[in-house]
């Protein structure tokens, strides 16, 4: 793993240098280049040098047929630990009429997840806000404005990725979700998760990389290196929350790193399927 980690800052990131330069700069990043440019007299960024994009790794399929799901029945309730036979429709129905916690009473909608169901890349947040919670589809605020530029700063559309978050109900006031609520919401996320079978995961937040690390570190101990997700090892970086990027306006380029170290994982994973 160290050769990613000690690779250039250059990234093979595959947006053109215009869309590049324009999504640093609604992210607050100012490029910069390099001493060696100005003495050969033309000025070239180090963040759009050229390097080689490596061909998309074809994505394994298992040649193991699953049990269609799509005609189950749509129970009214269900227990958030009993989610795992569930498929893409009555997971999100029974996330969409979910009373396991007392979120259900304060929440104007279950807001289950968005994206393509066979999405290579996965973004996980932590919860909803206020404007999710009422168009019932995650990072729609200006945080979500931003996870976009942040997106297509990788040369990637929104529609070419799945985003869901920890939770699925709205925190009154958007305060920190309380370990019952977080409990009751993991199951729903980890059927997602093994539904979509994704090739790498973005954590945005702490509360989405401790919950899916099972860990009490702080995000900037767990950001800027390699993590594996369950029992399939699936590679995961650590970033931090698009909301307190806002906030905290300097912290973009540590976030920006974070997303080029994901983007050299995801492009080191081999196609057999081995470890890195």
């Amino acid at each position: 793993m160290s050769h990613l980690l000690d690779s250039p800052l250059d990234s093979p990131i595959h947006a053109t240098l215009a869309q590049r330069r324009d999504c640093l700069a609604k992210m607050g990043i100012h490029t910069w280049v390099r001493r060696a440019a100005y003495r050969s007299g033309t000025v070239v960024e180090a963040d759009a040098l050229p390097m080689p994009v490596p061909p998309p790794t074809p994505r394994l399929v298992s040649a193991e047929v699953k049990p269609m799901v799509a005609a189950q029945k749509h129970p009214s309730s269900v227990n958030p630990n009993d989610t795992s036979t569930l498929g893409w429709e009555a997971l999100e129905h029974a996330v969409k009429h979910c009373t396991a916690c007392p979120l259900h009473h304060t929440r104007t909608q279950g807001v289950f997840g968005v994206g393509n169901r066979t999405a290579e890349w996965l973004i996980v947040g932590e919860a909803p806000g206020e404007d999710e919670d009422r168009q019932g589809e995650p990072f729609v605020g200006r945080a979500g404005q931003l996870l976009d530029q942040m997106i297509r700063g990788m040369g990637l559309r929104r529609e070419e990725i799945y985003i869901a978050n920890v939770l699925k109900s709205r925190p009154p006031g958007n305060r920190t979700p309380a370990p019952l609520e977080t409990a009751a919401c993991l199951p729903y996320l980890q059927r997602q998760i093994e539904l979509l079978e994704p090739r790498i995961i973005l954590a945005a937040g702490s509360v989405a990389a401790q919950h899916l690390l099972a860990t009490s570190l702080s995000i900037g101990v767990l950001r800027g290196r390699l993590h594996r997700y369950g029992a399939q090892r699936v590679p995961l970086v650590a970033t931090y929350h698009p909301s307190y990027l806002l906030r905290s306006p300097s912290e973009k380029r540590k976030a920006w790193d974070d997303l080029r170290l994901a983007w050299r994982i995801f492009h080191s994973i081999p196609p057999d399927g081995q470890d890195l």
